[in-house]
């Protein structure tokens, strides 16, 4: 291909050493025939409190592919994925590939009560009005795309977390049992007993089955699976306030496992980190902007995404990549 491409990001916003790292991955990229180059997004604020958005270089014959900040807050991200959505649009680009490291409002994906909002096709139904393709990790719930007019490629982080825990935590693999903090999960649980077993690792798995009461407080846990006296590692796509994963952790140490650990594609924390201190071990994508802590590690995304659009804009197939 002798397109130009273009990534597009707003620089002045947490994921925007994201969106860089993505676009440093394809810049380093080996025999690749085609040039590419970083735009911002500017920002023209009014006095009612409204405001615009402009892409600020020229992009007219240009493919390109936006890189949307998840760590806005939901409404914010949301209109400013609409608005420059549109700037794109009109614009004149030869394609628009819409990449959303977290995919806000993915978890309103039922219509589980009268008169409530499918948030997650709205979501869906705006993107595809505007774009080519989308692209996102680790989504709450695999139907949300169906919602998309568009192909949504759901990348998946397991092979970056296999990888990560294979090259830093060998001792963690030896005696380890995946657990699902929630019946739900299960399947996400089972893809990563899979690829380890597949490495040539005796990993067991567990599940968390929760009882709620009528307000859906958790009340009670129980789990299912051999894990007395082995090292439990839970694995969950969010971690929002985390009350989950700690009640989890109180039932496992209870049950006399031997350490508990835990790793979320999107780590959130909005009750703070404090409450995960007496984990083993903690692990989060760096889809949401997170620091390191102690016992905190931030596993990168950028490769994984970085290789995957380049493969989307060179004609490549995805699906080796999750092959492990």
């Amino acid at each position: 291909m002798d397109d130009e491409v273009v990534i597009v990001a707003d620089s002045e916003s947490k994921g925007y050493d994201f969106a860089k790292g993505v676009f440093d991955y394809i810049l380093r990229k080996g025999g690749r025939d085609f040039h590419v180059n970083l735009f911002d997004i500017e920002r023209r604020s009014f006095p009612d409190t409204e405001y615009a958005l402009r892409i600020a270089e020229n992009i007219r014959n240009k493919k390109c592919v936006l890189v949307h900040d998840p760590n806005k807050d939901a409404s914010v991200w949301f209109t400013d994925l609409a608005l420059t959505l549109d700037a794109l649009k009109f614009s004149s680009p030869t394609g628009i590939s819409v990449v959303m490291p977290y995919m806000r409002f993915s978890r309103q994906d039922r219509k589980d009560e009268s008169r409530i909002s499918l948030s997650a096709k709205v979501v869906a139904d705006l993107v595809s009005r505007y774009g080519d393709r989308a692209m996102t990790v680790d989504l709450h719930a695999s139907q949300v795309q169906g919602f998309f007019d568009i192909s949504l490629d759901n990348l998946y982080s397991r092979p970056v977390v296999v990888d990560h825990l294979k090259k830093h935590h060998e001792d963690l693999l030896e005696d380890l049992v995946i657990v699902s903090p929630d019946v739900g999960g299960g399947a996400r649980a089972r893809s990563f007993q899979e690829a380890l077993i597949k490495g040539g690792y005796d990993v067991g798995m567990g599940i968390c089955d929760k009882k709620r009461d009528r307000k859906g407080k958790i009340v009670g846990m129980d789990v299912f699976g051999d894990v007395e006296g082995r090292n439990c590692l839970m694995m969950d796509d969010i971690i929002s306030t985390g009350s989950t994963m700690l009640k989890a952790r109180e039932i496992l140490l209870g049950r006399g496992v031997k350490s508990v650990s835990a790793y979320g594609t999107h780590g959130f924390f909005l009750e703070g980190y404090n409450r995960f201190k007496d984990f083993d071990l903690v692990m989060v994508g760096d889809t949401i902007h997170t620091e390191p802590q102690d016992n905190l590690e931030v596993v990168s995304m950028k490769g994984l995404f970085g290789e995957a659009v380049y493969r989307n804009l060179t004609g490549q197939s995805l699906s080796s990549l999750f092959n492990q």
